[in-house]
């Protein structure tokens, strides 16, 4: 019994002597020239490092984008922001001192440096549409109009005639699936679901099924389009627009949507128009004209007067502006919304 207590307190001694003897653990903080780390595009971003701690600094590293830069002590360093990309970003710094390395992370928020321009809208033509499709995605196509609509139960993939608004052909998707948005790339159509992590490929023109792609990082399917080149953008409801390669589907980065006041989200149909995205938000009256290089909402085509002419209440939170459909051969823009009874093509016009 003497023996064991001699040996427990030979090893509570030895354990004790090793924590004193311990080098407490490096600390620091990272300070940037804005003491809330919110800046603006094309401004200059300076960073550095503030600690009590006497050891000897080598050099610290920070990591922000695609930028890394390496500075020595505790020297400041400068970003310039002027082709940063837009939204909440993780700034990595790495400190290397005498006996080691310790690594901090800083959120740092870059908006746009300009407001975003609001347009007004003329109507060109009215045309008529099914009050039974609730509008997911919308897409001209030679001349012909492809649409999906959602709800459990009732989503489908539809090709329609766009002056009788009659279809022409259609895809029932089975009744556990919520259909979102499409796109058209060559002679394949790419849908959408909700909330299943799944979308599916069909043929142009037989609709026949020929596969499905997963969503990977992304949270769920929202809206879609194609730039006509090599990348899909894929909005998911949060502040992130996807890009996907257009020959695999898989995920190669994303966008944050911002304006110069803050980061956006809830972007739905998705349309590509003259190398900018148009987005509707969800329950909003509107169109963002979003920039695919950085994210910046750089206009807005301002729709309100739409949902009453189609006899919708502005308390309606259902049938609200959703379809956004662009032939780029004439250069006309149309767009209509769940289940409305009409299609509108319209023209962006300058605020008065």
């Amino acid at each position: 019994m003497k023996l064991s207590k001699i040996l427990i307190l030979s090893l509570l001694s030895l354990l004790f002597l090793q924590c004193g003897n311990s080098k407490k653990p490096f600390q620091f903080v990272v300070k940037t020239n804005k003491a809330d780390n919110k800046f603006h595009l094309g401004e200059k971003l300076s960073v550095k490092i503030e600690t009590e701690d006497k050891r000897p600094i080598s050099k610290v590293v920070y990591e922000f984008q695609d930028a890394s830069e390496t500075v020595s002590g505790e020297k400041s360093f400068e970003f310039s922001l002027d082709k940063a990309l837009l939204g909440k970003y993780p700034m990595n710094v790495k400190v290397y001192f005498e006996g080691g390395e310790v690594e901090k992370i800083a959120a740092i928020t870059i908006l746009n440096n300009k407001a975003p321009k609001v347009y007004s809208y003329k109507i060109i033509k009215k045309y008529p549409h099914n009050t039974k499709h609730y509008t997911q995605g919308l897409e001209f196509k030679d001349n012909y109009l492809y649409e999906s609509t959602g709800h459990y139960g009732e989503s489908k993939l539809l090709k329609k005639d766009l002056v009788t608004g009659e279809t022409l052909k259609e895809h029932d998707l089975k009744d556990d699936y919520f259909g979102e948005g499409i796109t058209i790339v060559h002679n394949k159509i790419h849908q959408l679901t909700w909330k299943k992590n799944i979308g599916f490929t069909y043929d142009l023109e037989t609709f026949k099924q020929e596969g499905s792609f997963a969503y990977n990082e992304s949270k769920q399917g929202w809206g879609i389009c194609f730039d006509g080149n090599n990348t899909i953008y894929k909005s998911d409801g949060t502040t992130k627009i996807w890009k996907l390669n257009a020959k695999t589907l898989e995920e190669k980065g994303s966008i944050q949507v911002t304006t110069n006041k803050s980061i956006k989200s809830r972007f739905n149909e998705l349309e590509w128009v003259n190398g900018k995205i148009y987005a509707n938000t969800w329950q909003k009256d509107g169109i963002a004209i979003i920039n695919p290089e950085n994210g910046a909402i750089e206009a807005i085509i301002n729709c309100k007067g739409l949902r009453k002419m189609v006899g919708v209440s502005s308390k309606d939170q259902d049938r609200v502006l959703n379809g956004i459909a662009y032939k780029r051969e004439t250069d006309q823009l149309y767009v209509t919304g769940k289940y409305w009874n009409s299609l509108f093509e319209i023209k962006k016009i300058e605020m008065q």
